[in-house]
């Protein structure tokens, strides 16, 4: 390979904090508490709790898995460079195209959130040219620098935790009920009475609050920015997982140990925002609701600078051919982002706003199923080859993380089928998505050749001009 040819590295800058304000802004606790978690106590009601301790533990076993693979692989490319480096070219590949879905079609759905959470502050809002006008101010703030973006989502960062702070002194200072009744009998919304929460719905619940607490895996786009990201990364992955985790249950268990009426809150369609407004008044609502907006604003930009490096890595990868390669690729000269990937990204995300937000979501639905299976598979396969041996983190007690992940899945895909909604279009359209990835790559990708997924950081690739030129950056 010619020094013209060799893959161009990011130059590293980032430390832990920074790595942890990108991070957790892109799990957005906050976001997740307001949008996501409503939908968990209308369907399981006081059950979502025992729904976040099972999730608790899948996000552990997959937060132990992206830890050791990150370790190994702190690649802008993620999962799929995890993938393709462990179990071969045409799994990585697949796990790409899913990428591509869920990465490229995250961003409109974030801005579609913000429009909704600002409805209530701003009646009569549009929603569309609020979600266009909120990727692409975050595609502008993607085109910086990395360093001020992690100072920029740490500021917002900051006002996120302060609204959940605030719920959950709330609910601290005003408790209703005690905690062990909601364990010990949980109840769920059946009409205007509680029942029994059934285990089907905790179920449920569970596959829910699995994406809520997902993004911890975040942190490997940006691995390539940081300074001893083999040694370090890992502990990004865990801390950024127990953070999402304690400013997620713990709001929700202080709601719901403060409701007043809990039947209320539990079929409410904004329970958290309801919650506040009873015992804090409007006004505190109203700045409740603006802090969550600033929480998915900057959700919306990790997720384009994350999507941004991952599109980035496909480009220097030579994954879309010719001079569409060459662009993908290419640095700015002085902020030193993958701009073009930035825009490119940041466009799609743009057009893909006119598409409802359903529809959305079905299109990338089961894409974290199949990536958290992609995942576990490598950890297991990488262990067995060596393929990972290189890593500076180890699990502990493996292979039990990568197993109960792939047991808790089965389960996951299970009451996915069952939801026709939902559930069972996101399956297909991932299917989908994987069959026309083996075409793709048997097709047109393997016919020029051998694909390599290259890794800048590798001792055969350091001594290339670009990287020496990059590490005086």
């Amino acid at each position: 390979m010619t020094a013209a040819a060799m893959p161009r590295p990011l130059p590293r800058c980032l430390g832990t904090i920074g790595m942890l304000f990108l991070t957790l802004s892109a799990i957005s606790p906050a976001s997740s508490l307001f949008i996501i978690v409503p939908g968990m106590l209308l369907g399981a009601g006081t059950g979502a709790l025992w729904a976040f301790a099972i999730a608790g533990l899948v996000c552990l076993a997959t937060a132990y898995v992206y830890a050791e693979l990150s370790s190994a692989f702190p690649i802008a490319g993620g999962e799929y460079v995890m993938v393709a480096r462990t179990l071969g070219p045409l799994p990585g590949f697949v796990m790409l195209v899913v990428n591509v879905f869920n990465n490229m079609l995250f961003p409109p759905v974030v801005g579609l959130g913000v429009s909704a959470v600002l409805a209530d502050v701003i009646p009569g809002l549009p929603q569309v040219p609020t979600a266009i006008f909120v990727v692409a101010g975050s595609t502008l703030c993607g085109l910086l620098n990395i360093r001020i973006n992690a100072l920029v989502t740490g500021a917002f960062l900051l006002i996120e935790l302060l609204a959940l702070g605030l719920v959950m002194l709330l609910g601290l200072l005003h408790p209703a009920r005690a905690l062990v009744p909601l364990l010990a009998h949980p109840a769920m919304p059946a009409g205007q009475v509680l029942v029994p929460a059934s285990t089907p719905a905790i179920g449920l619940a569970t596959t829910v609050a699995i994406f809520a607490l997902n993004g911890y895996g975040m942190a490997v786009y940006f691995g390539e920015e940081m300074h001893e990201a083999p040694a370090r990364i890992a502990r990004v992955v865990l801390i950024s997982f127990v953070g999402a985790l304690l400013f997620e249950l713990l709001p929700t268990l202080a709601a719901l140990i403060g409701a007043p009426n809990l039947g209320a809150l539990l079929r409410a369609e904004d329970p958290f925002g309801g919650f506040v407004a009873t015992l804090g008044g409007r006004l505190l609502a109203g700045t409740v609701a603006i802090g969550v907006a600033v929480a998915i604003l900057n959700a919306a930009i990790v997720i384009v600078l994350g999507s941004a490096r991952f599109l980035y890595s496909t480009g220097r990868d030579r994954v879309w051919g010719g001079r569409a390669d060459r662009w993908i690729a290419m640095l700015h000269p002085r902020w030193h982002s993958p701009w073009v990937a930035t825009l490119a990204n940041g466009a799609v995300g743009m057009g893909a706003c006119l598409i409802s937000l359903k529809f959305l979501l079905i299109l990338s639905g089961g894409g974290l199923i199949v990536t958290y299976a992609a995942i576990s598979l490598a950890a297991i396969v990488g262990r067995r080859t060596g393929g990972t041996a290189h890593g500076r983190y180890r699990m502990p007690l493996y292979p039990l993380a990568p197993l109960f992940a792939l047991a808790a899945l089965a389960y996951v895909i299970w009451t996915n089928w069952l939801d026709i909604e939902e559930g069972r279009p996101g399956l297909i359209a991932t299917g989908a998505q994987i069959i026309g990835a083996v075409l793709y790559y048997r097709l047109v990708l393997r016919r020029r050749g051998a694909w390599i997924v290259h890794d800048p950081g590798a001792p055969s690739e350091q001594g290339s001009p670009l990287r020496s030129a990059a590490a005086r950056l």
